[in-house]
C-alpha cells in the first residue's frame, strides 16, 4: 500500500506490441498516473506515436492527454556520448517538471520490460540524483524473448538447458563465447549485424528463427537458414536460437 503523499516514478512494461499482452497491473498504473512518459526517437516524433505510446493508447485511450513524449536517441549505438547523455537529461527534466507541477505518480511506459535493456534504468538513476524523496517501482512486462518463443513454438528452455539473453552489439567474440556455453540464446538488436550473427549461429548448428514486429499484425518470422547472406533487418528484430532437440524430455 502506498502513502497518499508519496511521490513515485514507476517503470511500466507494456509488452512487445500486442496490446492484449499488457498486464492488468500495468493497465491500472497507467490509468492512475498523473503523467505518462513515453520514449520517442527523432524518427517516431516526426512520424507519430512510437510503439510504447501506441500500446498505451490502445489499452487506455482515456489517458491521451497525460502522455508526454521524452527523447530517446538512437544515433549512438555504444557508449555515453553527447546525444545519449542529452536525451537522458531531457527525459529526467520531463519527470522532474511533472513532480514540480504537482504529480504524485509519474509513469515511464516502456516496450517489453523496464528491467531489460530499458531506458527506465537511466531515467531512474538521473532522477534519483536530483530528488531524494522519490520512491521507485517497477511493473514487469512481457519481453520480446518470451513473445518470439510463443510465436515460433520453440520452447525457450527445457530440463537442464541454460538460457542466455545477449545484445548483438557485444560483438562476435563475446557472442561466440555465449553460444559455446548457453543452450538457448536470444539475441536482441541484431538487425544491422544480422549476416555476422547468422553465420555464427549456423557454425554452431542450431535451430534459429528471426522475428520482426513479434506479436503485431505485421509480425514476420523467418528461419535463419532461409535468409540471404547479406540480409539485414530493423534494429529491434529478435533472434531465438535453440539446440536441435532430438527427443521429448531429452534435456531432463
Amino acid at each position: 500500500m502506498h502513502e497518499d503523499d508519496e511521490r513515485r516514478l514507476i517503470g511500466v512494461g507494456v509488452g512487445p506490441g500486442d496490446p492484449e499482452l499488457v498486464t492488468l497491473k500495468a493497465l491500472r498504473a497507467l490509468r492512475a498516473a498523473d503523467v505518462i512518459l513515453v520514449p520517442a526517437t527523432e524518427r517516431s516524433s516526426a512520424s507519430g506515436p512510437g510503439r510504447a505510446e501506441k500500446i498505451v493508447l490502445d489499452v487506455a485511450p482515456e489517458v491521451a492527454e497525460r502522455i508526454v513524449r521524452v527523447p530517446f536517441s538512437m544515433a549512438q549505438r555504444r557508449g555515453v556520448g553527447p546525444k545519449r547523455s542529452g536525451s537522458w537529461q531531457a527525459s529526467a527534466r520531463a519527470a522532474l517538471d511533472a513532480f514540480e507541477g504537482g504529480a504524485r505518480a509519474v509513469v515511464l511506459a516502456t516496450v517489453g520490460d523496464p528491467s531489460v535493456y530499458s531506458t527506465f534504468s537511466y531515467l531512474r538513476g538521473t532522477v534519483a540524483e536530483s530528488l531524494a524523496d522519490i520512491a521507485f517501482e517497477v511493473i514487469p512486462g512481457i519481453t520480446a524473448m518470451q513473445a518470439i518463443s510463443a510465436a515460433s513454438d520453440l520452447p525457450l528452455v527445457e530440463g537442464r538447458e541454460i538460457l542466455a539473453l545477449v545484445p548483438a552489439t557485444v560483438g562476435p567474440e563475446r557472442l561466440d563465447a555465449v553460444l559455446d556455453v548457453a543452450d538457448s540464446v536470444t539475441i536482441y538488436k541484431g538487425g544491422r549485424t544480422l549476416p555476422q550473427v547468422i553465420a555464427q549461429l549456423n557454425a554452431h548448428d542450431r535451430n534459429s528463427v528471426v522475428g520482426t514486429d513479434v506479436s503485431l499484425p505485421t509480425q514476420s518470422l523467418v528461419d535463419a537458414d532461409e535468409l540471404s547472406a547479406d540480409e539485414t533487418l530493423p534494429y529491434f528484430s529478435t533472434i531465438l536460437s535453440v539446440p536441435k532437440r532430438k527427443s521429448t524430455g531429452g534435456a531432463l
